[in-house]
């Protein structure tokens, strides 16, 4: 009887073992997978919701479905204390979004004529002028007529502002603020106006001034131009506040580039944390800047002679070493790559390409696509029937890099433009989102301390790449007014920019509950 029994138990032993070595093997050789649909669903679909035109979005191109998913463990080391400070958004220091005016503020008072706004630049160039308008119409009791948008930089862009902007959602969220219209009444459409380039940041008095006595003789008045027309600081807490309200809760994309960025969004989320680039090595900025870091000397020359045949660029002889050594040159995608290896983003670290066509394609995205191979863009995590509702209008392909950009988990700009700006403004106001701005003046002499051989690409890099940009990660401080000695003009042209940074006007700390004891 006891021999059957240990005959049994024998038995079973070998039967939990043989268990046990099958569930530990299936976990051991599982590997997670990015689910997308099948390929019959990846071509996008509008699907009209209501009358608000919502829009759904059906995922994903077949192309993504073989994407590998990245180890989330840094190469070499014991993973994940080091990978979660490389994410680690900076202390917020309880600072929230407080935007709405105070109790004197009261709804718009009687209209005393209509403001046509021509916007000038890129996407975000106009985006700020949009919202600055928006302040100045409320200043001058001016109804405000839907912006025109810039058909004549150099992007050449048809777009209206509805086809960029939802325009009902601009005109119903600022129907406290100011009156705003989509079209000038016919009785006034052909009629005489005044056509005026505001003054440079420009503050209250001249608006209520010089400005508002023009409704002494004109109805209509026309801005020539919207960047910065209005003052960074010293206006009244109410107007910055509206400002705000414009920019960040008003300004809002049409409904199909709010819907198409979020599907980018999920897509690159698929791969775990990513960092989105804003790497701004296009025909423009190289054209326009006269850097010639990494190009060859045709490249070179084909860019001098864009920059000499846009007549609206003043500048035109630069001398790019000089400007290189000053910090005003965007780093190169080689350049980039030595930056994110030196603060320690591993190999297999998801990047977003925020940008447009960059200049050289392939021949100069080598040396970043070495080091991280990783490398993501609208045109690779879409289809190309997906993206042709967008293609060949700059601003409305911008707009997705923007919406890409200000979820990702880190960004970095590879150069301080009008992008960069905006991207970081709108991610402090959302709670100090971590955004690392390269200190590009120290990090040149670097690179060519590298270059020259007398610092190697190692440890060393690392920490001083580190120990530089610790405090250039997007923390929360104040608004920086102008550089000490510099005066008229300059003195504002040298402040930081309202919508980089809108503290203090329009975050302030979170009030605690009260404690009370018994």
């Amino acid at each position: 009887m006891q021999k059957k029994r240990w005959i049994a138990l024998t038995a079973l032993r070998k039967v939990l073992t043989c268990a046990i070595c099958s569930i530990a093997l299936v976990a051991l050789f599982s590997v997670h997978v990015p689910v997308f649909p099948s390929s019959k669903q990846h071509d996008i679909k509008y699907q009209k919701l209501s009358a608000e035109q919502s829009w759904t979005l059906e995922l994903a191109p077949p192309h993504l479905l073989k994407a590998p998913l990245p180890s989330r463990k840094l190469d070499g080391s014991s993973g994940t204390v080091e990978t979660d400070k490389l994410w680690k958004p900076p202390p917020n220091r309880d600072f929230v979004p407080c935007v709405e005016p105070s109790p004197n503020y009261t709804s718009p008072t009687e209209s005393r004529g209509y403001l046509l706004v021509h916007t000038n630049g890129g996407l975000n160039q106009m985006r700020a002028g949009i919202c600055d308008m928006v302040a100045v119409a409320r200043i001058i009791n001016a109804t405000l007529v839907i912006p025109e948008l810039d058909k004549r930089s150099f992007w050449k862009d048809s777009s209206n502002f509805s086809d960029v902007f939802d325009e009902d959602h601009f005109i119903n969220a600022l129907a406290d603020d100011v009156k705003i219209i989509t079209k000038l009444p016919k009785e006034l459409a052909t009629g005489t106006r005044a056509v005026k380039h505001f003054r440079s940041w420009s503050g209250m008095d001249y608006y209520q001034e010089e400005i508002a006595s023009l409704w002494e003789e004109y109805e209509v008045i026309r801005a020539a131009k919207s960047d910065s027309r209005l003052a960074n600081n010293n206006l009244p807490l109410d107007i910055q506040k509206l400002r705000c309200r414009a920019c960040y809760e008003a300004l809002r994309f049409a409904p199909q580039i709010e819907a198409m960025g979020k599907l980018l969004v999920d897509r690159m989320r698929s791969f775990g944390s990513y960092i989105a680039l804003h790497l701004r090595f296009e025909e423009d900025m190289l054209a326009f800047s006269g850097c010639t870091q990494d190009l060859s000397p045709a490249e070179a020359d084909e860019l001098r002679i864009i920059r000499e045949n846009t007549s609206y660029w003043k500048e035109k002889e630069i001398d790019p070493i000089e400007r290189r050594s000053k910090g005003f040159c965007p780093l190169t995608p080689k350049e980039v790559g030595i930056f994110l290896s030196a603060l320690g983003y591993p190999s297999n670290t998801p990047i977003y390409i925020a940008a447009g066509k960059i200049y050289g394609g392939d021949s100069h995205m080598a040396a970043l696509r070495s080091r991280y191979p990783i490398l993501m863009s609208k045109e690779t995590l879409a289809s190309v029937e997906e993206l042709e509702p967008f293609t060949n209008h700059a601003s409305q392909m911008a707009a997705l890099d923007y919406i890409v950009s200000v979820e990702s988990d880190v960004f970095i700009p590879s150069y301080s433009g009008n992008m960069a700006r905006a991207v970081e403004g709108h991610r402090r106001f959302l709670g100090h989102r971590k955004t690392i701005s390269p200190d590009r003046k120290a990090l040149v002499r670097l690179f060519d301390k590298l270059e020259h051989g007398t610092l190697k690409d190692g440890k060393n890099l690392s920490n001083r790449v580190i120990e530089m940009h610790r405090k250039r990660q997007g923390s929360p401080r104040k608004r920086k007014g102008p550089i000490s000695g510099t005066r008229g003009t300059e003195r504002f042209r040298s402040e930081e920019p309202f919508y980089v940074n809108p503290l203090p006007d329009c975050l302030c700390k979170k009030e605690l509950p009260m404690q009370t004891t018994l």
